[in-house]
């Protein structure tokens, strides 16, 4: 069975940014972001949205330790690669305490990683496989799933970003830096590209060279953050006018 599933982990089967299958899985996903938070919203009783929302959660949670534990199967676990370090594998991890107990901080946290670097992500996707392969759907469902999720948490929970929340998520993204170095420099790793940009295209190509990209990718990990705080500022705003 390992070498199965090592073949078929390992096996080529290349993943081509802006090809049919990066576009059509956007697609796919960009109308279950409109359609199922409110589908929910309108049509589901309170139970039900309940429940929905945690297989939501639990959905994007098990996407990432089933790739840990395929990994394991195959005999390529690798502790520099495979641990939850990467900003999305940890969120992927932290959604379900917001989606089963409503927890108001870390859905902020959350929120602001997700529709800044899970988006980027969905731009230019750190993946090596393609449609239809394990690796092309754990990537999908690991960004695109992670900001459906935290959409539905906004339509049918009406969690609301906070301004407070904003720098919060800050905050705590610079902890996860520190705390990513840390892990790095314990285990000669690479996670969070703080060590070196990723082997696929990505936003840090165009911040310059190491280490000054990380620097600058706190500008713009900021400038992202507002940008998704924006609709919420405004429309708080009208409605107090």
């Amino acid at each position: 069975m390992r070498d199965v599933v090592h073949q078929y982990m390992t096996g080529p089967n290349p993943f081509i940014l802006f090809g049919l299958d990066h576009i059509i899985g956007t697609i796919v996903f960009l109308g279950l972001w409109i359609w199922l938070p409110t589908y929910s919203k309108n049509n589901l009783t309170k139970p039900r949205q309940e429940q929905l929302g945690i297989v939501l959660g639990l959905i994007v949670m098990s996407n990432y330790l089933t790739w840990v534990g395929l990994e394991a199967i195959a005999g390529t676990f690798d502790s520099k690669l495979h641990l939850p370090f990467h900003l999305c594998r940890f969120a992927n991890l932290a959604i379900p305490f917001v989606m089963i107990w409503k927890k108001e901080r870390l859905f902020q946290v959350l929120y602001f990683w997700g529709m800044s670097g899970m988006l980027q992500g969905v731009i230019t996707p750190d993946v090596t496989h393609g449609f239809p392969h394990f690796h092309y759907f754990r990537f999908l469902i690991g960004h695109t799933g992670m900001v459906l999720v935290l959409i539905y948490a906004i339509v049918v929970f009406d969690f609301r970003p906070t301004l407070k929340g904003l720098w919060d998520s800050f905050l705590a993204l610079n902890v996860f830096l520190v705390f990513a170095a840390i892990v790095n420099l314990v285990l000669d790793s690479n996670y969070f590209w703080i060590c070196g940009k990723p082997p696929t295209a990505s936003l840090l190509d165009y911040l310059g060279p190491w280490p000054w990209y990380i620097l600058v990718a706190e500008f713009v990990a900021l400038l992202h953050y507002l940008v998704a705080y924006a609709p919420f500022y405004f429309f708080n705003k009208r409605i107090h006018s």
